[in-house]
């Protein structure tokens, strides 16, 4: 029986483990369940991988999305690992149901509604089955509530196999997500591994919104020549921006539900495998891409929640290269996801988990010192340094004490009756004699141009401010502006306000190269990857399945003449060595 080093070195390539993936293969190895919290790129899909081709019998892989299966099983495949998958999309069902009742499978992945299919369970009875792999293990809690309720029945599935491993792995769970999903799986509290949640090789920024697509124009400007996702808040802004970029000379594409589906499909095959690409997409997309050269994920809205925003971020940077995660957001965006979750008819202790969420994020967008710092310690890691590696970080704002101003757009709130929207409250702070003002009379009010010296941009973003520390809260009905629980204190002189110096709005002479790995481009790894994408063309899958960039970056650097030496090169196993070896070593001995 080959060991864990064995596989590692052999099949996939890898000189060690990395991490905790060690302690946790050897787990599994040994019969023992785990539940695994690894950030996105720390590898946890060799926590089953590995295991699988350990134990003896097939490895039963539970995952959320058929696109997110079929990668894998792509990726596998391109090490000579006997993967397959079962779902509505599977054009050789009887085929693969052959080869598992012939014992000539190792990883089989499944949707959550499969396991709950007799049919499936009756098979898998009269399998050896090495271990049971619950992927994105988030979803048991997250989903498992609302339109997934399959996932609720896994333990029963795990439990109808005596003395089968579990493994749960997920990069998104906060403390009271990890306790549901243990509860819900059976895996025992001390059976839990948490890695850590930090992404040191992502720049997190983010921006007050002024014009969204000038800003986004100027960004992807620092992005030429990389590949990035552009997360849109409905489907009409996903279309009219896709459309926008493209027409500038950006290779963007839509992706939402609302698309036919094989043009999503098209568009999601034409990503992965360009090199240069932008997804323009709503939330529907992402969870089933493994693309690891992701090197920006933008967004033009505030996410959901907390973990909506470390995950759909979390997609960029697979590779462990440099990346960026910018985020535009604005006061709008606050109150539609506080209205969102108003309208939920979720019960009042989800709403109040979710709300928690929410403003957890906020709390991130406005801090004014590292960013990394409330994301981490909101997850439970010991509370860091300052990161070197965020937009507060690299140019730490000025502040200015915005008290007594704060004190007057309050008043102004309180005085205007708490039915107005931040324009007209603004108007009436600087004496603008609007014909709104006229017709209400807020010409006579004593807080009519009271904030004549205070530009409006910064009223602005003290509105946003207080807005998100709930000094000030929405209308439901109206969406006017009323006074918050956190005003009082405030009024009263109890907390002061202290407000960022607001930048002017990039332009797009901005050519900021961040997200992408140091250092000017290598020749070599150019034809490198000339060489690849040739190969995964005639393959027909994307290039990083042949190789990852980082791979390509080795050879480059070290310049194997050998197979012998290739092989030695991290990411290239036995059967790519094989396949891949010969293409590659021309052009190294050629440089």
């Amino acid at each position: 029986m080959r060991t864990p080093d064995d596989i590692l070195h052999q099949v996939f390539g890898f000189p060690t483990f990395r991490g905790l993936q060690g302690g946790i293969i050897a787990d599994v190895c040994a019969g023992r369940d785990v539940l695994a919290i690894m950030p996105t790129g720390a590898g946890k899909s060799l926590c089953y991988q590995v295991p699988a081709l350990v134990r003896p019998g097939v490895a039963i892989v539970v995952s959320p999305l058929i696109a997110l299966m079929a990668d894998q099983v792509r990726s596998l495949r391109a090490y000579g690992v006997r993967a397959a998958t079962l779902n509505s999309t599977s054009d050789d069902s009887e085929t693969t149901v052959g080869a598992l009742r012939d014992g000539e499978m190792d990883v089989l992945f499944v949707a959550p509604e499969r396991v709950a299919q007799a049919g499936f369970r009756a098979l898998v009875a009269r399998l050896e089955v090495a271990l049971v792999a619950i992927d994105e293990a988030h979803c048991v809690s997250q989903w498992g509530h609302d339109f997934r309720p399959e996932y609720r029945q896994l333990r029963d599935f795990a439990d109808s196999l005596p003395g089968v491993p579990r493994v749960a792995l997920t990069a998104t769970a906060d403390r009271t997500t990890r306790v549901d999903i243990l509860d819900q799986l059976g895996i025992a509290p001390d059976r839990m591994v948490v890695a850590g949640f930090d992404r040191p090789n992502i720049r997190y920024e983010v921006t007050p919104k002024s014009n969204a697509m000038r800003q986004l124009g100027a960004f992807l400007d620092s992005q030429r020549g990389n590949s990035g996702i552009v997360y849109a808040p409905t489907r009409a802004i996903t279309d009219r921006v896709a459309d926008a970029l493209a027409q500038s000379g950006v290779p963007a594409l839509p992706y939402h539900a609302g698309l036919d589906a094989a043009v999503r499909n098209r568009n999601q095959a034409t990503f992965v495998a360009a090199e240069t690409s932008v997804m323009v997409a709503t939330v529907a997309f992402g969870m089933g891409i493994d693309k690891p050269d992701v090197r920006f994920v933008a967004h033009l809205g505030l996410p959901k929640s907390i973990e909506a925003y470390y995950q759909e971020t979390g997609r960029a940077g697979r590779d462990g290269d440099p990346a960026v995660a910018h985020l535009l957001y604005g006061a709008e965006d606050i109150a539609r996801a506080r209205q969102f979750i108003a309208a939920n008819d979720a019960s009042p202790e989800r709403k109040a988990a979710e709300t928690t969420r929410l403003n957890a994020l906020i709390a991130f967008c406005e801090t004014s010192s590292c960013r990394r710092m409330p994301l981490l310690t909101y997850f439970g890691d010991p509370a860091p340094g300052p990161c070197g590696n965020c937009d507060t970080c690299l140019s730490p704002p000025a502040l200015t004490d915005a008290t007594e101003a704060a004190r007057k757009l309050l008043s102004a709130v309180y005085r205007t009756g708490q039915r107005f929207g931040v324009g007209h409250l603004v108007d009436v702070l600087r004496g603008t004699a609007s014909e709104k003002a006229r017709k209400f009379g807020h010409e006579q009010l004593s807080v009519f141009g009271i904030g004549r010296d205070v530009p409006q941009a910064n009223w602005q973003a003290l509105a946003r401010q207080l807005e998100a520390s709930e000094a000030l809260v929405r209308d439901p009905d109206h969406g006017g502006l009323m006074l918050g629980p956190a005003a009082r204190p405030i009024l009263k002189g109890e907390a002061s306000i202290a407000l960022r110096e607001i930048a002017a709005t990039p332009g797009r002479e901005r050519r900021d190269r961040a997200g992408r790995p140091a250092g000017p481009d290598d020749p070599l790894f150019e034809a490198l990857r000339r060489v690849r994408r040739d190969l995964a063309a005639a393959s027909g899958i994307p290039p990083y399945v042949v190789f990852h960039d980082a791979t390509l970056r080795a050879m480059a650097a070290d310049r194997p003449a050998t197979m012998g030496d290739l092989g030695r090169v991290s990411g290239v196993g036995a059967r790519k060595l094989e396949a891949y070896g010969a293409a590659f070593l021309e052009v190294l001995r050629a440089a």
